[in-house]
Protein backbone atom coordinates (compact mmCIF):
# COMPACT_ATOMS: atom_id res chain seq x y z
CA UNK A 1 0.00 0.00 0.00
CA UNK A 2 1.61 3.21 -0.94
CA UNK A 3 2.67 5.44 1.82
CA UNK A 4 0.50 9.02 1.56
CA UNK A 5 2.90 12.08 1.77
CA UNK A 6 1.73 15.16 3.01
CA UNK A 7 2.65 18.14 1.50
CA UNK A 8 5.58 20.44 3.34
CA UNK A 9 3.76 22.91 5.30
CA UNK A 10 4.33 26.63 3.64
CA UNK A 11 7.29 28.52 4.91
CA UNK A 12 5.45 31.55 7.54
CA UNK A 13 6.87 35.28 6.68
CA UNK A 14 7.15 37.12 9.93
CA UNK A 15 7.04 40.57 9.71
CA UNK A 16 7.26 43.14 12.26
CA UNK A 17 5.65 46.86 11.86
CA UNK A 18 6.14 49.64 14.29
CA UNK A 19 3.54 49.95 16.30
CA UNK A 20 3.72 52.68 18.47
CA UNK A 21 3.81 56.92 17.53
CA UNK A 22 7.41 57.00 17.98
CA UNK A 23 8.32 54.17 15.84
CA UNK A 24 6.34 54.90 13.33
CA UNK A 25 7.58 58.82 12.57
CA UNK A 26 10.97 57.22 13.21
CA UNK A 27 10.27 54.75 10.64
CA UNK A 28 8.87 56.78 8.23
CA UNK A 29 11.60 59.31 8.26
CA UNK A 30 14.46 56.80 7.81
CA UNK A 31 12.61 55.47 4.84
CA UNK A 32 11.97 59.07 3.29
CA UNK A 33 15.81 59.58 3.80
CA UNK A 34 16.70 56.18 2.34
CA UNK A 35 14.44 57.07 -1.16
CA UNK A 36 15.17 60.49 -1.36
CA UNK A 37 19.06 59.92 -1.41
CA UNK A 38 18.21 57.43 -4.42
CA UNK A 39 15.60 60.23 -6.34
CA UNK A 40 18.90 62.64 -5.59
CA UNK A 41 21.14 60.40 -7.66
CA UNK A 42 18.70 60.26 -10.34
CA UNK A 43 17.70 64.18 -10.68
CA UNK A 44 22.07 64.38 -10.68
CA UNK A 45 21.97 62.12 -12.93
CA UNK A 46 19.31 63.85 -15.17
CA UNK A 47 20.83 66.85 -14.78
CA UNK A 48 24.31 65.56 -15.85
CA UNK A 49 22.32 64.45 -19.41
CA UNK A 50 20.51 67.89 -19.78
CA UNK A 51 23.58 69.72 -19.93
CA UNK A 52 25.60 67.00 -21.57
CA UNK A 53 22.88 66.56 -24.76
CA UNK A 54 24.55 68.93 -27.54
CA UNK A 55 27.95 66.93 -27.00
CA UNK A 56 26.60 63.51 -27.00
CA UNK A 57 24.01 64.80 -30.10
CA UNK A 58 27.15 66.26 -31.64
CA UNK A 59 29.61 63.85 -31.29
CA UNK A 60 27.72 60.26 -31.09
CA UNK A 61 29.45 57.41 -30.36
CA UNK A 62 32.68 58.90 -31.08
CA UNK A 63 32.78 60.57 -27.81
CA UNK A 64 33.95 57.28 -26.32
CA UNK A 65 35.93 56.30 -28.82
CA UNK A 66 37.88 58.95 -29.94
CA UNK A 67 41.30 60.13 -28.80
CA UNK A 68 41.10 64.20 -30.02
CA UNK A 69 39.90 67.08 -28.15
CA UNK A 70 40.67 70.34 -29.96
CA UNK A 71 39.34 73.34 -28.89
CA UNK A 72 40.76 75.41 -32.17
CA UNK A 73 38.34 74.30 -34.56
CA UNK A 74 34.58 74.85 -34.91
CA UNK A 75 32.45 73.44 -33.62
CA UNK A 76 35.38 71.84 -31.46
CA UNK A 77 36.02 68.51 -30.85
CA UNK A 78 35.40 66.49 -27.60
CA UNK A 79 36.19 63.00 -27.45
CA UNK A 80 37.26 61.15 -24.50
CA UNK A 81 38.76 57.51 -25.04
CA UNK A 82 42.24 58.31 -23.70
CA UNK A 83 40.98 59.51 -20.37
CA UNK A 84 38.32 56.78 -20.09
CA UNK A 85 41.30 54.77 -20.30
CA UNK A 86 43.29 56.39 -18.59
CA UNK A 87 41.35 56.41 -15.57
CA UNK A 88 40.46 52.36 -15.92
CA UNK A 89 44.59 51.91 -16.06
CA UNK A 90 44.69 54.30 -12.86
CA UNK A 91 42.07 52.52 -11.07
CA UNK A 92 43.27 49.16 -11.89
CA UNK A 93 46.46 49.51 -10.81
CA UNK A 94 45.97 51.30 -7.44
CA UNK A 95 43.96 48.04 -6.69
CA UNK A 96 46.04 45.60 -7.44
CA UNK A 97 48.81 47.75 -4.61
CA UNK A 98 46.40 48.56 -2.44
CA UNK A 99 44.60 44.93 -2.32
CA UNK A 100 47.63 43.03 -0.65
CA UNK A 101 48.35 45.99 1.95
CA UNK A 102 44.50 46.34 2.84
CA UNK A 103 44.78 42.58 3.36
CA UNK A 104 47.48 42.36 5.61
CA UNK A 105 46.65 45.49 7.41
CA UNK A 106 43.06 43.51 8.13
CA UNK A 107 44.24 40.80 9.02
CA UNK A 108 47.23 42.02 11.89
CA UNK A 109 44.10 43.94 13.26
CA UNK A 110 41.72 41.42 13.61
CA UNK A 111 44.37 38.15 14.14
CA UNK A 112 47.73 39.52 15.13
CA UNK A 113 48.45 42.33 17.02
CA UNK A 114 47.41 42.91 20.77
CA UNK A 115 44.08 44.81 21.31
CA UNK A 116 45.59 47.86 22.20
CA UNK A 117 48.22 47.93 18.94
CA UNK A 118 44.94 47.46 16.85
CA UNK A 119 42.23 49.96 18.02
CA UNK A 120 45.85 52.40 17.43
CA UNK A 121 45.98 50.91 13.63
CA UNK A 122 42.31 50.73 13.15
CA UNK A 123 42.56 54.52 14.17
CA UNK A 124 45.18 55.20 11.66
CA UNK A 125 43.57 53.49 9.01
CA UNK A 126 40.40 55.64 9.50
CA UNK A 127 42.33 58.72 9.94
CA UNK A 128 43.79 57.85 6.46
CA UNK A 129 40.67 57.62 4.98
CA UNK A 130 39.43 61.25 6.58
CA UNK A 131 42.27 63.10 5.22
CA UNK A 132 41.18 65.70 2.05
CA UNK A 133 41.89 64.62 -1.56
CA UNK A 134 44.25 67.70 -1.30
CA UNK A 135 46.24 67.02 1.15
CA UNK A 136 47.40 63.51 -0.42
CA UNK A 137 47.73 65.31 -3.39
CA UNK A 138 50.25 67.41 -1.93
CA UNK A 139 51.39 64.98 -0.13
CA UNK A 140 51.99 62.83 -3.42
CA UNK A 141 53.49 65.84 -5.40
CA UNK A 142 56.24 66.81 -2.98
CA UNK A 143 57.20 63.90 -0.37
CA UNK A 144 56.05 60.74 -2.26
CA UNK A 145 57.07 61.51 -6.23
CA UNK A 146 60.84 62.32 -5.91
CA UNK A 147 60.73 58.50 -4.19
CA UNK A 148 58.47 56.88 -6.67
CA UNK A 149 60.58 58.21 -9.20
CA UNK A 150 63.74 56.44 -7.96
CA UNK A 151 61.44 53.30 -8.00
CA UNK A 152 60.52 53.79 -11.43
CA UNK A 153 64.28 54.25 -12.63
CA UNK A 154 65.25 50.93 -11.27
CA UNK A 155 62.47 48.93 -12.37
CA UNK A 156 63.21 51.13 -16.46
CA UNK A 157 66.53 50.03 -14.62
CA UNK A 158 66.73 45.98 -14.53
CA UNK A 159 63.21 45.20 -16.28
CA UNK A 160 63.07 48.02 -18.96
CA UNK A 161 63.01 44.87 -21.28
CA UNK A 162 59.14 44.86 -20.35
CA UNK A 163 56.82 46.81 -22.26
CA UNK A 164 55.15 47.85 -19.07
CA UNK A 165 58.45 49.48 -17.71
CA UNK A 166 59.76 50.74 -20.60
CA UNK A 167 60.84 54.39 -20.72
CA UNK A 168 61.83 56.39 -24.30
CA UNK A 169 61.71 59.97 -22.85
CA UNK A 170 63.95 59.51 -19.88
CA UNK A 171 61.08 61.50 -17.73
CA UNK A 172 60.13 59.66 -15.24
CA UNK A 173 58.19 62.42 -13.16
CA UNK A 174 54.00 62.62 -13.19
CA UNK A 175 53.57 58.92 -14.71
CA UNK A 176 50.93 56.40 -14.10
CA UNK A 177 53.40 54.54 -11.96
CA UNK A 178 53.01 57.26 -9.48
CA UNK A 179 49.42 58.13 -9.67
CA UNK A 180 48.95 54.33 -9.22
CA UNK A 181 50.46 54.58 -5.66
CA UNK A 182 48.67 57.62 -4.75
CA UNK A 183 45.62 56.10 -5.81
CA UNK A 184 46.49 53.06 -3.93
CA UNK A 185 47.14 55.34 -0.86
CA UNK A 186 43.32 56.42 -0.80
CA UNK A 187 41.42 53.40 -1.43
CA UNK A 188 43.31 51.13 1.13
CA UNK A 189 41.45 52.55 3.89
CA UNK A 190 38.04 51.30 2.40
CA UNK A 191 39.56 47.88 1.37
CA UNK A 192 40.77 47.11 4.82
CA UNK A 193 37.53 48.48 6.51
CA UNK A 194 35.56 45.87 4.42
CA UNK A 195 37.86 43.61 5.04
CA UNK A 196 38.16 43.50 8.26
CA UNK A 197 34.70 43.63 9.23
CA UNK A 198 34.63 40.09 7.25
CA UNK A 199 37.31 38.77 9.43
CA UNK A 200 35.63 40.21 12.42
CA UNK A 201 33.15 37.66 11.36
CA UNK A 202 34.37 34.63 10.70
CA UNK A 203 33.88 31.63 12.83
CA UNK A 204 37.01 31.32 15.66
CA UNK A 205 35.99 28.28 16.05
CA UNK A 206 36.85 27.06 12.65
CA UNK A 207 39.86 29.19 12.71
CA UNK A 208 40.83 27.21 15.91
CA UNK A 209 39.95 23.72 14.33
CA UNK A 210 42.05 24.60 11.56
CA UNK A 211 45.35 25.16 13.63
CA UNK A 212 44.59 21.99 16.29
CA UNK A 213 44.83 20.01 13.39
CA UNK A 214 48.36 21.34 13.08
CA UNK A 215 47.63 24.15 9.93
CA UNK A 216 50.25 26.73 10.65
CA UNK A 217 49.19 30.45 10.40
CA UNK A 218 50.26 31.32 6.62
CA UNK A 219 48.01 27.61 5.68
CA UNK A 220 45.29 28.67 7.94
CA UNK A 221 44.92 32.01 6.27
CA UNK A 222 45.20 30.91 2.75
CA UNK A 223 43.20 27.65 2.78
CA UNK A 224 40.61 28.67 5.47
CA UNK A 225 40.60 32.60 5.86
CA UNK A 226 40.75 33.87 2.75
CA UNK A 227 38.47 31.16 0.78
CA UNK A 228 35.94 31.81 2.87
CA UNK A 229 36.06 35.98 3.03
CA UNK A 230 37.40 36.27 -0.82
CA UNK A 231 33.68 37.23 -1.65
CA UNK A 232 33.60 39.84 1.08
CA UNK A 233 36.92 41.10 -0.18
CA UNK A 234 36.04 41.10 -3.35
CA UNK A 235 33.03 43.46 -2.58
CA UNK A 236 35.69 46.29 -0.91
CA UNK A 237 37.82 45.70 -3.88
CA UNK A 238 35.10 46.90 -6.14
CA UNK A 239 33.75 50.05 -3.61
CA UNK A 240 37.77 51.17 -3.71
CA UNK A 241 37.78 50.78 -7.87
CA UNK A 242 34.60 52.81 -7.70
CA UNK A 243 36.46 55.46 -5.43
CA UNK A 244 39.63 55.46 -7.47
CA UNK A 245 37.71 56.08 -10.62
CA UNK A 246 36.28 59.24 -9.21
CA UNK A 247 39.69 60.99 -7.56
CA UNK A 248 40.46 63.80 -8.78
CA UNK A 249 42.71 66.36 -7.15
CA UNK A 250 45.18 63.99 -5.76
CA UNK A 251 45.58 62.90 -10.05
CA UNK A 252 45.88 66.11 -10.84
CA UNK A 253 48.79 67.21 -8.97
CA UNK A 254 51.06 63.77 -9.80
CA UNK A 255 49.71 63.01 -13.52
CA UNK A 256 50.70 64.65 -16.77
CA UNK A 257 47.55 64.49 -18.72
CA UNK A 258 47.88 63.52 -22.21
CA UNK A 259 45.31 62.45 -25.15
CA UNK A 260 47.99 60.70 -26.45
CA UNK A 261 46.75 56.93 -25.73
CA UNK A 262 49.31 55.39 -23.17
CA UNK A 263 48.28 51.91 -23.40
CA UNK A 264 50.49 50.44 -20.65
CA UNK A 265 53.67 52.26 -20.31
CA UNK A 266 53.43 52.69 -16.88
CA UNK A 267 56.62 54.65 -16.52
CA UNK A 268 56.30 57.74 -18.84
CA UNK A 269 54.83 60.62 -18.61
CA UNK A 270 51.74 60.68 -19.84
CA UNK A 271 48.60 59.24 -18.53
CA UNK A 272 44.43 60.43 -18.63
CA UNK A 273 42.02 60.75 -15.86
CA UNK A 274 38.31 61.86 -17.04
CA UNK A 275 38.03 63.27 -13.48
CA UNK A 276 41.45 65.30 -13.37
CA UNK A 277 40.56 66.70 -16.91
CA UNK A 278 37.69 68.36 -15.84
CA UNK A 279 38.83 69.72 -13.51
CA UNK A 280 41.88 70.89 -14.96
CA UNK A 281 39.73 72.50 -18.18
CA UNK A 282 36.42 73.60 -16.36
CA UNK A 283 37.55 77.11 -15.42
CA UNK A 284 38.40 78.00 -18.45
CA UNK A 285 35.43 76.24 -20.65
CA UNK A 286 32.99 78.03 -23.07
CA UNK A 287 29.30 76.93 -22.90
CA UNK A 288 29.45 73.92 -25.51
CA UNK A 289 33.06 72.73 -24.26
CA UNK A 290 31.13 72.75 -20.65
CA UNK A 291 28.73 70.66 -22.25
CA UNK A 292 31.42 67.83 -23.19
CA UNK A 293 33.13 68.54 -20.25
CA UNK A 294 29.00 67.52 -18.50
CA UNK A 295 29.14 64.43 -21.06
CA UNK A 296 32.03 63.37 -19.70
CA UNK A 297 30.96 63.54 -16.14
CA UNK A 298 28.10 61.40 -17.04
CA UNK A 299 29.94 57.99 -18.54
CA UNK A 300 32.09 58.23 -15.24
CA UNK A 301 29.32 58.63 -13.19
CA UNK A 302 27.54 55.74 -15.07
CA UNK A 303 30.88 53.84 -14.59
CA UNK A 304 31.31 53.88 -10.93
CA UNK A 305 27.55 53.91 -10.02
CA UNK A 306 27.59 50.01 -11.98
CA UNK A 307 30.85 49.03 -10.12
CA UNK A 308 29.29 50.10 -6.70
CA UNK A 309 26.19 48.55 -7.52
CA UNK A 310 27.81 45.52 -8.49
CA UNK A 311 30.03 45.99 -4.95
CA UNK A 312 26.96 45.84 -3.01
CA UNK A 313 25.29 43.05 -4.72
CA UNK A 314 28.59 40.89 -3.87
CA UNK A 315 29.17 42.00 -0.28
CA UNK A 316 25.57 40.90 0.46
CA UNK A 317 25.92 37.27 -1.15
CA UNK A 318 29.34 37.61 0.73
CA UNK A 319 26.96 37.93 4.27
CA UNK A 320 23.92 36.29 4.17
CA UNK A 321 23.06 37.35 7.17
CA UNK A 322 22.63 41.14 6.63
CA UNK A 323 19.68 40.46 4.47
Amino acid sequence: MPVETKPAPQRRRLTVKPTLLGDRIFFGITTGTAYFSIVLVVLVLIFLMIRAWPAFQHEGIGFITGSKWDDSVQPMIMQIFPMLYGSILLAILGVILAVPMAIALAYLIEFLAPKPIARVVTLLVDLLAALPSVVIGLWGLFVFSPVAEGWAKLLNHYLGWLPLFANTSGNFSRSPFIAGWIVAVMIVPIITSVTREIFSQMDRDLINAAKALGGSMASTFTKVILPTASGGIVGGTLLGLGRALGETVAIFFVLNLSFDINWADLTEARGGSIASMILGKLGNASDYERSGLMAAGVVLFITTLLINFLAGYIVNRAQPWRK
